[in-house]
């Protein structure tokens, strides 16, 4: 259910075919919008498609079926209610992938921001102490593709998202032998349906540990020197990301260099060009006031927030705009951050008008921050996608000045 764009469905759906399973694949998204996931997918005599729509019948004759964690409040949701009312398996990729793994090789990672940092930094440390690993989960891509070629040795970490935990604790009693948790914040509550269900989920990572096993929780006053990248809220994502390294037996000294050395994962304050920041992975409020915080003086810093509304309380955004030289509100929430905002706000609309407009105002020595706080789903696929249109108008914008 739901072939996705981040690979879950993609690397579930091709493991059943190799496993000589028959897969019906069904998706609301038509066929035109999944072209480059089904080019990728390719035919098999064992693959039927459904798409642009959902049909009960498929949901009440099938053996199994895969849900996409995507789909909000899945417990509401009629077709998944139809499956379990005819006593069908309802699983997830992750679910799938986490059978197959001994558990005391698995660092599992969740949290609101620094998720996927902090996995990128830990899959660093262990490689710099000669441990083989493999990342999967959230991040994207499916590690069910890859399970033969991952040894009893070999250190496994997983970034798992909110959704993805409600699955987990539903289908089964799972925990990692080290779980680690970095920031808890308001976020998903389209997804939950309120922040106490989300907080709930993120808890479920360590609610069926043992006792032998680790726990690992972010310091709010934690620093970690040397680091490549910007912010101190990196340096608290290496500090957790080293202590999990440690206790899966890497080297300590080597671990550090690593994770000092990591350059960052694209699209979180990532430089496009001297003076331009792409941070399109921010998709919450303090999310973006971290990355302001990155910066010496805040009052240099132009920043373009705004987009998908995902009923967050969006003050904490707004008021970001009292301390930043100016802020461009974009995207479906444009208009309520302006409201809510006291501080030099403008609504540009869209990404291409509001790096226009911070161009045109910057001064010798500022900097462009694309830090939405917000998802991207009212005018992009994905942040990635959003990010890239970033670049792409800094990167044209800067070659015309050049010229």
């Amino acid at each position: 259910m739901g072939l996705g764009r981040f690979g879950g469905g993609l690397g579930v759906t091709k493991w059943f075919l190799e496993q000589g399973a028959n897969v019906l694949l069904t998706d609301l998204a038509s066929k035109e919008d999944l072209r480059e996931e089904l080019r990728e997918l390719g035919e098999h005599p064992n693959l039927t498609l459904i798409l642009g729509e959902h049909r009960k019948e498929d949901f009440s004759t099938a053996d199994v079926v895969i849900a996409n964690p995507a789909v909000p409040k899945p417990w509401e949701n009629e077709y998944l209610k139809t499956a379990w009312e005819h006593n069908i398996e309802v699983t997830t990729e992750i679910a799938l992938v986490v059978h197959e793994l001994d558990r005391n090789q698995v660092v599992g990672v969740t949290g609101t921001a620094g998720k996927s940092t902090t996995v990128a930094m830990l899959h660093e440390a262990l490689l710099g102490s000669e441990i083989a690993a493999h990342i999967g989960g959230n991040i994207g891509g499916s590690l069910l593709s890859s399970l033969q070629q991952i040894k009893q040795s070999d250190g496994v970490i997983i970034e798992l998202s909110s959704a993805m935990l409600w699955w987990l604790d539903k289908v089964g009693e799972w925990a990692p032998r080290v779980a680690v948790l970095t920031t808890v914040e308001e976020n998903h509550i389209d997804w939950h349906g309120t922040f106490e269900e989300y907080c709930r989920c993120k808890r479920c990572l360590f609610e069926h540990q043992h006792c032998e096993d680790v726990s690992i929780t972010q310091d709010p006053t934690s620093s970690f020197s040397g680091l490549t990248v910007l912010g101190a809220h990196n340096e608290r994502n290496a500090a957790v990301a080293f202590l999990a390294a440690v206790e899966m037996g890497a080297n300590v000294e080597s671990a550090r260099k690593a994770i000092q050395a990591f350059k960052g994962l694209p699209h979180r304050l990532q430089t496009v060009v001297s003076g331009y920041y792409n941070d399109s992975k921010s998709t919450t409020p303090t999310a973006t006031a971290l990355a302001i915080d990155a910066f010496q003086d805040a009052s240099k810093v132009h920043v373009i927030v705004g987009g998908y509304d995902k009923k967050l309380d969006l003050s904490l955004l707004a008021d970001q705009s009292l301390r930043v030289a100016k802020m461009y509100a974009i995207g479906d929430t444009a208009k309520t951050i302006c409201a809510l905002a006291k501080g030099n706000v403008q609504d540009c609309g869209t990404l291409a008008v509001a790096v226009y407009e911070a161009m045109r105002t910057m001064r010798e020595g500022d900097v462009l921050v694309l830090s939405p706080g917000c998802a991207s789903w009212d005018q992009f696929d994905n942040y990635e996608q959003r990010g890239q249109e970033f670049i792409a108008l800094v990167n044209t914008a800067s070659h015309q000045q050049v010229h």
